[in-house]
């Protein structure tokens, strides 16, 4: 795929995914034009004057995506859209349930609606492994919108707009992680975990960025794409970022998991394996068009559960160490 002429609008563009998106795409892939669609205006003022991104490829668009107005008019003459605005906080989408469904779920319907109507020529989505089984209101919502998505495909009906979605586990070192915690808890020498047994999936925002764009020069439309990525004991992360210090054990929230999932069992059954990702296919998808991925790997077998526990990729206390000292030197530089 060539992104030369693209023009390419990043929901979200201020967050922590966004900015990692569009500088890799600025730097390495030349698109002619990239718009940060964002509701934060100082966010973007601070992206143009101080955060290295004033470039003339970029424009920037206030916005917010439950206003499908203003989405209609951003997606206008757009190629590929990469949505990723997302109340992501889970106490905030607890406490605020119905802004997390207007947000992620509405927000996400506005998105489809605009770039069908625009022929935007694809849509790729983030969601996360809290979608798979979800306990709290945030994967209740991503869940709701992974699968508004996917539908979405059949209703572009004879368009050329293609959905699809990734699904991946925690970024390390991004907004609301557990790294920056323990990074400010390290000079007390008492790091707080709410659960000894807890295990997460784990990947770098880079790996994020990049399997992203993987997913939109491959997608045919109606997947969700789920990276194989390591697992990590989050009290080996605890070791690894402070050898030393007390590891306080305070209970596990509300709305939280001992293990996360990527894929569940009854989605296995239109699951297909390649090397380093999975692909779930989605039902009717020969409706629409094709099954395209099931002669590109393997079926999966009968109650396989792709979860943090039982993965086959660790990462154990050193692996962690060379993991996060790149995103710690990069967070001293913010602060």
């Amino acid at each position: 795929m060539d992104w030369t002429n693209k023009v390419v609008l990043v929901t979200g563009g201020t967050g922590s995914f966004g900015k990692k998106f569009i500088r890799v795409l600025l730097d390495e892939y030349n698109p002619a034009k990239v718009i940060v669609y964002s509701r934060d205006e100082l966010k973007q003022h601070e992206m143009l004057t101080t955060g290295g991104f004033n470039d003339r490829r970029i424009r920037y668009f206030i916005g917010d995506v439950r206003d499908k107005d203003r989405l209609r008019r951003a997606t206008y003459g757009v190629d590929i859209v990469v949505h990723s605005a997302a109340l992501k906080q889970v106490p905030a989408c607890e406490y605020n349930p119905m802004e997390a469904i207007k947000t992620n779920i509405l927000g996400s319907a506005n998105v489809a609606d605009a770039a069908i109507e625009n022929g935007v020529e694809k849509v790729l989505a983030l969601s996360t492994d809290k979608a798979v089984n979800p306990i709290n209101l945030y994967g209740a919502t991503k869940l709701a919108a992974e699968k508004l998505l996917v539908q979405s495909n059949a209703y572009a009906g004879g368009r050329n707009t293609r959905i699809a979605c990734t699904r991946y586990g925690n970024v390390v070192g991004s907004r609301g992680s557990v790294v920056p915690l323990f990074i400010k808890q390290r000079p007390g020498g008492v790091l707080t975990i709410t659960d000894a047994r807890m295990t997460r999936f784990w990947m770098s925002l880079e790996q994020g960025v990049r399997f992203v764009i993987h997913a939109i020069e491959n997608m045919q439309g109606g997947e969700v794409f789920v990276p194989k990525i390591p697992s990590m004991k989050m009290t080996d992360l605890a070791k690894a970022m402070a050898p030393d210090a007390e590891i306080k054990i305070i209970g596990i929230r509300p709305g939280e998991k001992l293990h996360e999932s990527l894929i569940s069992e009854d989605e296995a059954r239109t699951t297909i394996e390649l090397e380093n990702m999975f692909v779930v296919q989605p039902a009717g998808a020969e409706l629409w068009f094709g099954r395209a991925w099931e002669d590109k790997g393997t079926p999966m077998p009968d109650g396989f559960i792709y979860n943090s526990e039982n993965n086959t990729q660790w990462l154990d206390v050193e692996g962690i160490m060379k993991f996060i000292k790149p995103i710690e030197e990069e967070l001293a530089k913010e602060a």
